[in-house]
């Protein structure tokens, strides 16, 4: 069993998490702006926001793992880096392992590049900010010190809550290239994301590392 702090736990990815590491066995906490209309049996929900230290502090508290599910959407944009900042540093100090949800975006297409980001047709930009602020926290974490052990994991292209999927149970991980299914497809449900961040948690593979999931 491992104790298990997941930040925006209620949200479309972080729901999902904590839902599959509570299935196995493991001791959450669950940390969101709100408590949820439906509690998932055995885990901790703690509600305020990361921008408050005291709630931060209480996130950190006997965790071993704090994964970062967080959106840099509402009273977080613009402002979740300053957050990963915290985050590595009390996950460094507290000896805690440190896990960052990013996005697909800074991706290669292929091994020898480009980024999806630079492929094709540029993004809308009401989506601009988002995608930057996922490659500014994987600097910043491939950026932490070298005594901080850290996971970035990123999703599918087709991943959110406007592509809806199912547990699986299955998954391919890459490194830094896009997976792409024989439709050349990138897809992932939520539900299949907390699989493999789950045995991530269980079976450490990617230490200091990002890795990528998709089907």
């Amino acid at each position: 069993m491992t104790r298990i702090t997941v930040l925006g736990g209620t949200g479309y990815s972080g729901l999902e998490t904590v839902r599959e590491a509570a299935g196995r066995g493991h001791e959450v906490t669950s940390v969101s702006r709100s408590a949820p209309e439906d509690r998932i049996d055995g885990v901790r929900y703690a509600t305020g926001s990361v921008l408050d230290a005291a709630v931060l502090d209480d996130a950190f508290e006997g965790a071993e793992v704090v994964y970062d599910a967080l959106s840099p959407r509402g009273e977080l944009e613009g402002r979740l880096e300053h957050v990963v900042e915290d985050l590595i540093r009390r996950a460094d100090t507290g000896g805690v392992r440190l896990g960052v949800l990013g996005g697909a975006s800074s991706l290669l297409v292929s091994p020898d590049g480009p980024r999806l980001l630079d492929a094709g047709d540029p993004p809308p930009p009401e989506v601009l900010p988002e995608i930057l602020t996922g490659i500014a926290t994987l600097d910043l974490v491939r950026g932490a010190p070298d005594s901080l052990d850290w996971f970035y994991v990123s999703p599918a292209q087709k991943f959110g809550a406007w592509a809806p999927g199912e547990r699986t149970g299955r998954y391919r991980v890459s490194d830094d290239v896009l997976l792409v299914d024989g439709n050349g497809e990138s897809a992932l449900s939520a539900a299949d994301l907390a699989v493999a961040v789950l045995d991530e948690i269980e079976r450490p593979q990617h230490r200091r590392r990002r890795f990528h999931v998709a089907y």
